[in-house]
């Protein structure tokens, strides 16, 4: 079956550099639309496929799968390369494929007992300053070697996008506070976490009001974030935020790109107007992060 699997998607990458018509698969024309916005194009794209679960019945089979997708993405004379790891679906009638496509969370990664998070040096108390300077390249290199895969030093989830942001800050050195209290601070010890630490909205309620420890200004454009900066992402506009991101790069005019967890992401557009979460009424809060020393 992998065989299959991997043949499909030999045909759908042909549909990523203009060799098919896309409007045959609608997520890669939404996505060739939300290149060709930005002046932007796919001039290579590369699929690798793992096999994760087969079920059949019948003369049907149901495959889940993951792919490693790669997109060598050019922009005027800027080229860089975007990556992605996107479990799927795809189902087979005798041997052909009648139907694929993405899936959310249906797979999740089963992992042996997980070493304990070393506990932090931490000031209690809401009011006490914890002086720190936020390293953005060490959180930009942790973003970069943890954006497919799982430091097991932390506890992961199967919804992992605040985690690994969090994980991201943390290595830059914005110091934990709040323990053991899950609706203060911000904070993962043992196997106990904070609200902010792994709930999406929970960090954006915190980034926006923290006063000691890790802290951050709102500012209005993507234009004005850095390295190691966070952006939240409310998908359905009803203002609960559902995903975290932070940027790692920027394309040619100067724009955000991001990593995140969940769908595994790296060096991606910053709207996001090719996930399939996204809406019309998508609403983005963007957040620098504070030095306080």
């Amino acid at each position: 079956m992998k065989e299959q699997i991997q043949a499909h998607l030999e045909k759908r990458l042909t549909h990523f550099v203009g060799r098919g018509s896309s409007r045959a698969f609608t997520d890669i024309d939404q996505k060739i639309k939300a290149f060709a916005k930005r002046d932007a194009e796919i001039v290579k794209a590369k699929a690798d496929a793992k096999v994760l679960t087969k079920e059949e019945k019948g003369d049907h089979c149901l495959i889940g799968y993951q792919v490693h997708m790669q997109y060598l993405v050019k922009q005027k004379h800027f080229l860089y390369m975007e990556e992605e790891v996107e479990k799927r679906q795809a189902s087979f009638y005798k041997g052909e494929l009648c139907g694929d496509e993405a899936v959310t969370a249906a797979y999740p990664l089963f992992r042996g007992q997980l070493e304990e998070h070393p506990a932090p040096a931490e000031a209690e108390g809401s009011g006490l300053r914890i002086a720190y300077t936020y390293d953005r390249l060490k959180a930009v290199q942790y973003a970069e070697r943890w954006w497919n895969s799982f430091n097991p030093a932390y506890k992961s989830f199967t919804d992992d996008c605040t985690n690994y942001i969090s994980q991201c800050l943390h290595a830059g050195g914005a110091p934990m506070r709040g323990y053991p209290d899950r609706s203060k601070g911000w904070w993962m010890r043992n196997n106990n976490w904070s609200y902010s630490w792994t709930v999406a909205h929970s960090l954006k309620t915190y980034l926006q009001y923290s006063k000691t420890g890790l802290r951050a200004k709102e500012v209005s454009t993507p234009q004005e974030l850095k390295y190691g900066d966070i952006i939240c992402v409310d998908f359905q506009g009803d203002g609960r935020f559902d995903h975290t991101l932070i940027v790692t790069g920027y394309d040619y005019n100067g724009m955000p790109l991001v990593n995140a967890h969940t769908t595994n992401s790296r060096k991606r557009y910053w709207t996001y107007e090719d996930s399939s979460a996204y809406t019309p009424d998508i609403r983005y809060m963007f957040f620098t992060i504070v030095d306080d020393s």
